[in-house]
């Protein structure tokens, strides 16, 4: 497989010349690729927007989904090996699920000669428990994970009802859901770089106090910014978002 089929299987976005940071930014559970679409035309042409395209859904339908956390990082971390190295740091930007993914290719990434890190953003979910802290769950059932999504997002969990969506969507959010439930690192790795961490101010699943948790994932520091709203904050606080990033990144 060449470099470029690599790159439009897993990832969607346009070069931007004057770019000086590559953004990569990871979904939500059940998410794709497309809940970034727009974040380009909202960012400075310093910041070129890249979106992580997970198996099983849209346009990759037909790709088997991860089983686990491991399967998918590292899936992840060989396909942002195979980018051009052109120079340009990385930052990595993970809503909920996509946080612990994102934090997850962060530290494969690290110590790769030639791929600088320069942030890890996380939003809508604590840092990963170890198995001390919290034994892996077993696999949700269909029911519990729709009546979970309606908690979080009741306009984004009307597509499940939609009969001939519901058998076409599904396995992508099950199959994300048993990952999350079985994630569990045997230990944190300090990243040597800074942490940023976002959420609601009204999220049932990250509190807000929740997110200072980041802190032991990181020795260069954390910030934590809150915003109005629920667990999907970012979508109609988009822009707010989007130039308190560009503060962190530019």
């Amino acid at each position: 497989m060449t470099t470029q089929d690599i790159r439009t299987r897993w990832f969607r976005g346009v070069s931007e010349p004057g770019a000086k940071v590559r953004l990569v930014c990871f979904p939500h559970a059940g998410g794709a690729a497309v809940s970034f679409r727009d974040w380009a035309t909202l960012t400075p042409p310093e910041i070129e927007v890249v979106s992580v395209q997970y198996p099983g859904r849209q346009d990759r339908l037909g790709d088997p989904c991860p089983t686990t956390m491991e399967e998918l990082a590292d899936a992840i971390t060989t396909a942002l090996l195979h980018e051009p190295s052109d120079g340009l740091p990385l930052a990595l930007f993970g809503h909920s699920m996509g946080s612990s993914v994102a934090y997850e290719v962060a530290r494969r990434l690290q110590d790769v000669p030639g791929r600088t890190l320069t942030r890890l953003i996380v939003s809508g979910r604590p840092r990963p428990r170890l198995p001390q802290e919290l034994a892996p769950r077993p696999a949700p059932t269909d029911s519990e994970i729709l009546d979970y999504v309606r908690r979080l997002d009741p306009e984004g969990a009307a597509l499940y009802d939609h009969p001939e969506l519901r058998p076409v969507i599904m396995p992508a959010l099950r199959a994300d859901f048993r990952i999350l439930a079985a994630y569990r690192p045997a230990h944190l790795h300090r990243l040597g770089i800074p942490v940023t961490a976002c959420g609601g101010d009204r999220d049932p699943m990250c509190p807000v106090e929740t997110l200072s948790s980041w802190s032991d994932v990181t020795t260069e520091g954390l910030d934590v910014r809150a915003f109005p709203g629920n667990h999907f904050y970012l979508n109609p606080r988009k822009e707010e978002l989007l130039a308190f990033l560009t503060s962190r990144l530019v």
